[in-house]
């Protein structure tokens, strides 16, 4: 029985009597055995390698005729069904979609025959011995292979082996033939016994005009050509350059960069230029001394304008030969830059710890001339007699200036190493190249002062130690600073040696940029203590449990706060910029505890005993956060010297002893405006201190008219 739309189209009048169905029932059953038969074909061919070129011809004409069959169907449905598809959408809908699986198959299909054409082209060029058609077959193919990356397809994975194994092939046949050339006895070149047979070194090159049963043509220029169409051509010549001329240096040599250029431009010339039949001989000294580097060049030069690829006016590579002892310094100078720029963008936190007792080993000077050594020996005559007039003064101490015990970056100390053999390479080069080589060294401090505070500015700002580490970095470095150019000044050339050679100018800067960036960290530190003593309630009305327990807290945040940090800078620090940061932090909070006391209007008895329990408890343990060694037993000595490094220290411990003072006291250490209490307080801070502890009585106004 037909099918509902069947009927329908049929009574239309237009479609035949065969069921449209059936039709793509069985070419779809026709796709699926064309593309068995095209698959096992296909593996038996290239998985096998089994020729069986008839059997894709024939299949090859049946794919066509299912393509031609499927093309007339697909017409079919499009203009003479679309005006019934919407009686049975689904079922149209299910064709379509087989019609389209179908189409998808033959295309798989026709591109597989691409490929066995491809390979049969393949095939014929290289017995032909046409390696540039054969490159370029390859390449096509694998550049469709990439493109078609998305199809899933086991097939193509075998077919893309068999031409990697094709490619590899025609490679292999391109180095043998490249071998069979006149292009021989380079890879055996031995070091020259002496500086005669050095200057006679000769590299002969040369290929014959064609090779029988290849195209007309250069053969040689083929078989480049064809590594080129693969992409292997720069390869192989960096391969060839880098045996073809072995550089032995020493340090009567110049750049092997500037000879190794010079050989490879001129075998690229002699290859490309096809108007020259036969290839010369290129005879390339490989080892010359600074002046004949001149003279090749010159002569290099001349026939390179004889061949018309330079104009009769250019002088482009002879100066570079004359000024390539500025090259060779401008790529040193470059490569110091980029060294120190590591070691700058490097992490801080990596230290090392210095003493006066660290030993920097200085490299060894070259001795002075004569002019020199006479000026030195005046010069130490002149420091003996004034320190035969001193005989009987007190004398400096050996470390009086020497860099205190602290520790700095490991990269920074890189960098100075770096800058000292710098500026020891500067000791025996030439005028020019020294006077760029010791300015190299200025930019390289340059650049520390412009880099390092922008590339860890976050850091720097964020983590108190690393800000602690960097201002020992900066000082350290205006510590050599100082006595750099000096050192080595004597040793350079003119005009150096005339006083030039100075790094002086640069110590205010990066005295001023550590001490800045540590100043930072202080102003961030202080803001910190501030907004914790801020959640106090002003210290006000402590007879109130939550005033007492918010007023508590803000002040044992603080003494944590500040122990933290002596954790922090302990052993990084200089104990006296140590000392004077903890004090300064200390006395900020406690200035501020002493503000806002003094500020109260009335104490009650209960408020002045909390007020002295907290004072208490800061005097306590103020102390312990000075903690600037490793040893504990060594810190005592410093945390009993609070007083000298906390300014208001002793006005908060007489604060804490009018809190619990009587009337008779407060004015007995009055004294008149003499006694410890006048040192610390002004009479009107001890009066409103008086009227805020004690109520209104003749005695309170007794003892307040003593208070001058």
């Amino acid at each position: 029985m037909a099918s509902f739309v069947t009927e329908v189209l049929a009574n239309s009048g237009k479609l035949e009597k065969e069921d449209l169905g059936t039709k793509i029932s069985k070419l779809s059953r026709r796709v699926e055995e064309i593309k068995g038969e095209v698959c096992d074909m296909i593996n038996k061919k290239y998985n096998e390698f089994l020729p069986s070129m008839q059997s894709a011809e024939d299949l090859a004409m049946q794919v066509d005729h299912v393509s031609s069959d499927m093309d007339l169907l697909k017409s079919r449905i499009e203009n003479e069904v679309r005006g019934g598809l919407f009686v049975s959408a689904n079922k149209f809908t299910e064709l379509k979609q087989q019609l389209e699986k179908n189409t998808v198959v033959l295309s798989v299909l026709r591109r597989l025959q691409e490929f066995d054409a491809a390979i049969e082209s393949y095939n014929r060029a290289l017995l032909e011995k046409d390696y540039i058609t054969a490159a370029y077959t390859l390449k096509k193919v694998m550049e469709y292979k990439v493109k078609n990356r998305s199809t899933k397809l086991a097939l193509l994975g075998n077919i893309g082996f068999f031409f990697w194994l094709k490619s590899w092939n025609l490679t292999k046949k391109k180095n043998n033939n490249k071998k069979k050339s006149n292009i021989r006895k380079f890879f055996k070149i031995k070091k020259p016994s002496s500086l005669e047979s050095l200057l006679k070194t000769e590299l002969h090159i040369s290929c014959t005009s064609r090779e029988e049963g290849s195209s007309s043509g250069p053969f040689l220029a083929f078989i480049l050509q064809a590594f080129a169409v693969l992409g292997e051509l720069h390869s192989k010549l960096r391969f060839f350059s880098k045996h073809a001329i072995p550089m032995y240096l020493d340090e009567e040599t110049l750049c092997c960069s500037f000879h190794r250029w010079q050989f490879l431009l001129q075998l690229e010339l002699k290859f490309k230029k096809k108007k020259l039949k036969k290839t010369p001989h290129i005879n390339v000294s490989a080892f010359l001394l600074a002046c004949q580097v001149i003279q090749a060049t010159e002569k290099f030069e001349e026939m390179l304008k004889n061949l018309r690829f330079l104009k009769d006016d250019a002088t482009d590579l002879l100066r570079y030969a004359r000024n390539v002892n500025a090259h060779f310094a401008s790529k040193k100078c470059q490569d110091v830059i980029v060294a120190a720029r590591n070691f700058m963008t490097s992490e801080i936190h990596n230290t090392i710890k210095i003493s006066p007792d660290s030993k920097i080993t200085l490299p060894k000077l070259p001795s002075p001339e004569s002019g020199d050594t006479l000026r030195m020996q005046k010069v130490t005559k002149s420091l003996h007699n004034e320190m035969v007039n001193l005989e009987n003064e007190k004398q400096l101490s050996c470390y009086s200036f020497s860099v205190p015990t602290c520790r700095i970056s490991e990269s920074v100390q890189k960098l100075l190493d770096l800058a000292y053999q710098t500026l020891l390479e500067a000791t025996s080069s030439s005028s020019p190249c020294a006077v760029q080589l010791f300015y190299t060294v200025r930019n390289i401090f340059q650049l520390f002062y412009d880099v390092v505070p922008t590339y860890h500015k976050e850091n720097l700002q964020k983590f108190p130690q690393l800000a602690a580490i960097h201002h020992n970095n900066c000082m350290y470095i205006a510590h050599h600073l100082l006595t750099l150019g000096h050192q080595f000044r004597n040793s350079l050339p003119s005009p150096l040696k005339e006083g030039f050679a100075t790094f002086v100018d640069l110590v205010p800067c990066f005295r001023r940029l550590g001490t800045d960036c540590f100043l930072a960290q202080m102003r961030a530190q202080k803001a910190e203590l501030l907004e914790r003593l801020s959640t106090a309630r002003n210290f006000s009305n402590l007879d109130d449990e939550d005033n007492y327990s918010a007023a508590n807290k803000a002040v044992r945040q603080v003494i944590h706060q500040l122990k933290r940090l002596g954790k922090v800078w302990q052993d990084v620090l200089p104990v006296n910029i140590y000392c004077k940061a903890m004090g300064t932090l200390l006395n900020t909070a406690i200035t501020e505890i002493i503000s806002k006391i003094t500020a109260l209007e009335d104490i009650s008895t209960e408020d002045g005993d909390r007020l002295y329990s907290l004072c208490r408890t800061v005097v306590k343990e103020g102390p312990h956060v000075f903690t600037p060694l490793l040893e504990e037993n060594k810190n005592k000595k410093y945390q009993e010297e609070v007083p000298i490094s906390v300014q208001k220290w002793m006005k908060f411990k007489e604060l804490m002893i009018l809190l619990q003072a009587s009337l008779q006291e407060i004015v007995d250490r009055w004294a008149d405006g003499k006694g410890s209490l006048a040192a610390e307080f002004t009479s009107n801070e001890v009066k409103s201190l008086i009227r805020a502890l004690f109520q209104n009585t003749d005695r309170r106004a007794a003892a307040l008219t003593k208070i001058k």
